[in-house]
């Protein structure tokens, strides 16, 4: 069984301190669940007080303890993680462009392909080059094999001795 985690005093100060300069609710919630487990208070407590779990009550303590107050207020979610700019990848899809406006088919594949080649690496994932056309408004045009309210095969045949006769 784990040793029990105890704050001492300039540890409880230091959460306090973070705690009265924090704007971010889901910061508070971890800074007073770790607060409150490290004064002893039960994690049944914590999780009625913060609506955490217990497992995750013990995993924000471990955190606390082994990287520091950073490990509770920092940004753990690094946002875009994007192989080029915009600018860049605009640059890149000029090539393209051209091809679909002269009326050619530009295959998806072809795209990531040349993006492979561009990074030197594949990419995470095939949604990812959607993403890239998305952001740069893209969409997917395709030719229809037929139109939508083309009669059936009777229907042609039956006009076309009208039209013969």
């Amino acid at each position: 069984m784990s040793k029990r985690m105890e704050l001492k005093a300039e540890q409880v100060a230091e959460i306090e301190a973070a705690r009265v300069k924090n704007k971010n609710k889901n910061v508070e919630r971890r800074l007073l669940s770790v607060l409150l487990y490290g004064q002893g208070v039960k994690r049944e407590e914590v999780m009625l007080r913060t609506g955490f779990s217990k497992n995750h009550i013990s995993d924000l303590a471990r955190f606390y303890r082994n990287e520091g107050l950073e490990a509770l207020t920092g940004n753990h979610y690094g946002g875009n993680h994007r192989n080029m700019s915009f600018e860049e990848e605009a640059a890149f899809l000029e090539e393209f462009r051209a091809d679909a406006e002269a009326g050619n088919i530009v295959e998806v594949k072809d795209i990531k392909r040349a993006l492979a080649e561009k990074l030197g690496r594949e990419t995470r994932s095939r949604g990812h080059i959607y993403t890239v056309l998305e952001r740069h408004g893209w969409r997917k045009v395709m030719p229809r094999s037929q139109h939508p309210n083309k009669a059936d095969e009777a229907t042609i045949e039956a006009s076309k001795k009208l039209i013969s006769e």
